[in-house]
């Protein structure tokens, strides 16, 4: 009895196996890291048929509390890793990639207010370039800026699509005082945030480090 009770646990096993190829089973999933639990080139079909398992879906969706560095500082808008942090005209653009798999609510990096928030682009971009940073009003990807007046001047968190991401939510707007640390919008899948400071300070993480929403030191004044 005991074995065909294990046979046939084994050909359910090989069943589901056989079924889901070249993609994991449902029976092993829940036991793989996130990025073999929803493989990229799985994720892709979905973004095409639409049709998102539930699974992956409540796994995106994910807004984790965050605990706040006690040391003062401009925190990670957003998590993902760091891309770029150029300085173009006084103004530093440090540049964050975001996947499939990171978390994807935007927080404030500092206590400010809302000066404006501002829709714009006409098309989707695929890939994570640079030169989304200094994109003004020119044709660009559908994105969102979040300005804010700060006590160290203006500073912006720039929500933008790819040819994954299909919609931006923002939760703030114009005259609200917000912050450090709230959570101010997300963006439906892949995707970049651009953190605008002055260009005096420096991002403190180097490049291709992973940084996390409302916890990351990103930024901080220059030595003289």
């Amino acid at each position: 009895m005991i074995q065909i009770l294990v046979l046939g646990v084994l050909a359910v096993a090989l069943t589901q196996w056989l079924r889901h190829l070249p993609y994991p089973s449902p029976l092993v999933r829940p036991l793989l890291p996130s990025r073999q639990r929803w493989p990229e080139l799985q994720i892709r079909e979905w973004l095409e048929t639409t049709r998102f398992h539930s699974g992956y879906l409540r796994f995106f969706y994910r807004d984790p509390p965050r605990v706040l560095p006690a040391d003062d500082g401009i925190i990670a808008p957003a998590d993902g890793l760091v891309t770029s942090y150029e300085a173009r005209a006084g103004v530093r653009y440090i540049v964050i990639a975001l996947s499939f798999w990171d978390m994807h609510v935007q927080r404030s990096p500092l206590d400010g207010r809302v000066t404006n928030v501002t829709p714009s682009g006409d098309a989707h971009m695929d890939g994570e370039g640079r030169d989304f940073a200094f994109l003004r009003d020119k044709y660009c990807p559908v994105q969102t800026r979040i300005a804010l007046e700060t006590d160290i001047g203006p500073v912006a968190i720039r929500l933008i699509t790819s040819v994954a991401a299909r919609r931006i939510e923002t939760w703030v707007h114009a005259g609200e005082q917000i912050r450090r640390g709230q959570r101010v919008g997300r963006i439906l899948l892949g995707s970049t945030v651009v953190l605008e400071v002055p260009d005096e300070y420096v991002c403190t993480c180097e490049l291709g480090s992973h940084v996390r929403a409302g916890e990351t030191i990103l930024a901080a004044k220059a030595s003289v």
